[in-house]
């Protein structure tokens, strides 16, 4: 297949396979916002009279039905298309003739692939916040189902002062809830509009009106120095990534606690069979596997952002092919939460604290009855600790 940039010498299979790597499969997910983004460029070619009017609305008709036949599966990006803004172009030539070559002026698959980027990033991060707050809401409801169950509170793994379920869910509950909200600073990043900036030099000779795309696409504002668009790639992407890590960490030390709270030698709480799974070999094992998985995948999140980040590390400015390495493990990470707040809800709704099996240290209120001397006797703090310390550890 003749891709659209050939200019008569074949290309070698090879190098096919190499270059378009697996950006062909991930662009699947960009295929609406590009479609979206290129009826607001076509739009904007048509009421500046670079697009005939005609043209226009063969293109903005064209563009609405290969999206939705996409999404109903009709037909998907191929290998020999490379990537996704290839394939939707390649197909609306095929189907309205000429006009479908008119879409391209006055922009470049570089500032095409980067716009359908970010608006797909902008719905990310909504759904990914969302779904934090929704584990933050089940952890809020398990502290309201087990408000009377005592918990000890543990420092260096061992007994240390009192606790309590809402105080334990209601802090992983905050947390999380700060993770959502911590998501949503990408968005300043994001609401950058990078159309029309080409291939990171504008469109010399061309009187595009960036501002009217803008608005069409909802953007904040218009990405401008148009050289600043290439050096902000990774950026946005580099900046959700970390906060995805520090939510997915939240989530795996929540995990954590879950898998030592379930042990048989703890047994504080009971999970729903429906999340747990058989021993291949054990008849009497019922195995967290899905905590234990939330837990390992906290270092998935943090290998994504890493390689995200080594992508971009000391590239030259102006676009660069290693670009389009992002995509991997900024999409891999993102998959990875959403799986991880779809099923942690259902998880938390079933999970059962068993107050007869949590036994405290006595000891634990130390801490307590020494804040309770300095009030009482108006003793400094470090006399009050003494005395305790002297009183549990007893004659001898």
């Amino acid at each position: 297949m003749s891709r659209l940039w050939d200019k008569g010498a074949p290309l070698d299979e090879r190098v096919l396979r190499y270059t378009a790597g697996e950006d062909f499969a991930l662009d699947e997910r960009l295929v609406a916002y590009d479609v979206r983004a290129s009826i607001a460029h076509a739009e904007m070619l048509a009421a500046g009279g670079l697009l005939a009017a005609a043209d226009f609305a063969a293109i903005r008709d064209g563009l609405t039905a290969l999206g939705d036949e996409h999404a109903r599966g009709v037909w998907h990006i191929e290998l020999s298309d490379e990537d996704g803004q290839t394939a939707l172009e390649r197909r609306l030539t095929e189907r309205i003739g000429p006009a479908g070559g008119r879409v391209h002026l006055g922009r470049s698959r570089n500032d095409q692939v980067l716009t359908a980027l970010r608006l797909y990033l902008r719905d990310a991060v909504e759904s990914l916040a969302a779904g934090a707050v929704s584990v933050a809401e089940a952890l809020e409801g398990l502290a309201v189902r087990e408000r009377a169950t005592e918990l000890p509170g543990y420092t260096h793994m061992q007994q240390a002062m009192p606790s309590s379920v809402p105080l334990w869910a209601g802090g992983f509950a905050a947390e999380i809830r700060d993770d959502a909200e911590a998501l949503r600073h990408a968005h300043r990043r994001l609401g950058k509009c990078p159309l029309g900036s080409a291939a990171g030099y504008g469109t010399p000779g061309l009187p595009l009106d960036r501002e009217a795309t803008r608005a069409k696409l909802g953007f904040a504002e218009v990405h401008e120095p148009v050289t600043a668009v290439q050096l902000s790639r990774g950026k946005a992407e580099a900046e959700l990534l970390f906060h995805l890590c520090l939510l997915m960490q939240d989530l795996g030390r929540l995990a954590a606690d879950v898998l030592l709270f379930d042990t048989q030698e703890f047994a504080f709480i009971e999970l729903p069979e429906a999340f747990t799974t058989g021993s291949s070999i054990m008849p009497q094992k019922r195995n967290p596997d899905v905590f234990e998985l939330i837990r390992g995948r906290s270092a998935t999140a943090q290998a994504c952002l890493a390689e995200a980040l080594a992508v971009c590390a000391k590239l030259p400015s102006g676009y660069q092919r290693d670009l389009q390495l992002l995509k991997f493990p900024l999409f891999r990470a993102i998959d990875v939460a959403h799986e991880t707040l779809g099923i942690l809800p259902a998880a938390l709704d079933g999970m059962r604290f068993r107050p007869e099996r949590i036994r405290l240290d006595p000891a634990i209120h130390a801490a307590e009855q020494a804040n309770r001397l300095v009030v009482s006797e108006g003793i400094p703090f470090r006399e009050a600790y003494r005395r305790v310390a002297a009183k549990l550890k007893g004659p001898g």
